[in-house]
């Protein structure tokens, strides 16, 4: 469904990534992540067809769903409806049937008539364009990701930022795109709406969609990504599954006990003999006993050379 060969990709002369040689199947949900500033957003961008690389080439096929980072709806005129409409080339018609209804609530006598009789034709050709089931899918979608009912018929402008990102993230999904980037998506949700917003990408993957996704959020990557890759000083440093990026299936667990006034504690490469011995030592229970294993956000950390306190 997509494919690279040696993609480069700079903003003006500075080198974001190079060497970016990637193969997306249909039906994979890969995630991209790195530091502020490493060309995640870039990349989804020139994935998705939005911009041109600076070297390299890219392959790709299936209908598109792109979500940016930066939202689309804050300057544009119109209603929230008309614009989810747009998402379906269906708000012109939109428009038309509400300038026509104005019409009619103000007309008498053959006025009437032939308002209503315009009415009829453009109902029609809505109906006819799915725009009665298209209306309906897209409210779903946008009232799940928190974009009420009531703000349908506002005007873009007054929407405040976390509504206009919920549209935006609707405006990416309308249309059951066979490929849809999200270039942090869940970026100003709180975190209700993050829980929502993952539960429909779920479906989506249930329902074979590829997902293309950049986020600064581990557990997001972890939540709805098959694979993870790490852009890390202009390369991708590794592509792996959540469980295993960084060696993190094999990584040492920390346990951790108190004896008397200390807290111990203790990396292991086999916990469960560890936990065993203690028990021994201290005659059954373990006083505080705690093991954890590291998680991807901490594999992550140390895979691009940062400590995590």
């Amino acid at each position: 469904m997509i494919s690279t060969q040696a993609l480069e990709l700079r903003a003006g002369a500075r080198l974001l990534v190079k060497g970016v040689t990637v193969r997306i199947n249909s039906g994979d949900r890969i995630g991209f992540v790195g530091r502020n500033g490493a060309g995640k957003s870039t990349l989804a961008k020139v994935l998705a067809g939005e911009t041109m690389p600076a070297g390299g080439a890219v392959n790709r096929t299936g209908k598109i769903g792109y979500l940016p980072q930066d939202p689309r709806t804050g300057d544009e005129p119109g209603t929230v409806i008309e614009r989810i409409l747009s998402a379906r080339d269906l708000d012109q018609i939109s428009h038309r049937m509400r300038a026509v209804e104005e019409e009619m609530a103000t007309a008498q006598g053959e006025a009437l008539e032939k308002a209503m009789d315009r009415y009829t034709r453009v109902e029609h050709e809505f109906s006819a364009a799915g725009g009665y089931a298209a209306t309906a899918e897209a409210e779903a979608i946008a009232t799940s990701l928190g974009v009420s009912e009531a703000v349908f018929n506002n005007q873009l402008e007054t929407l405040s930022g976390g509504q206009r990102r919920r549209l935006d993230v609707a405006l990416g999904i309308i249309g059951n795109p066979e490929l849809l980037f999200l270039d942090e998506p869940t970026t100003g949700f709180d975190p209700e709406a993050r829980r929502s917003f993952w539960g429909l990408i779920k479906t989506l993957r249930s329902d074979g969609t590829t997902i293309v996704l950049t986020t600064h959020y581990l557990d997001e990557a972890e939540a709805l990504a098959d694979r993870v890759a790490v852009i890390n000083n202009g390369v991708i440093i590794e592509v792996s599954t959540p469980a295993e990026l960084g060696g993190r299936a094999t990584s040492q667990a920390t346990v951790s006990w108190r004896e008397g006034e200390t807290i111990n504690s203790e990396r292991s490469d086999n916990p469960t003999e560890l936990v065993t011995k203690l028990s021994s030592h201290f005659g059954g229970e373990v006083p505080e006993l705690v093991v954890t294993r590291p998680s991807l956000e901490d594999i992550y950390l140390e895979m691009i050379g940062e400590t995590h306190e």
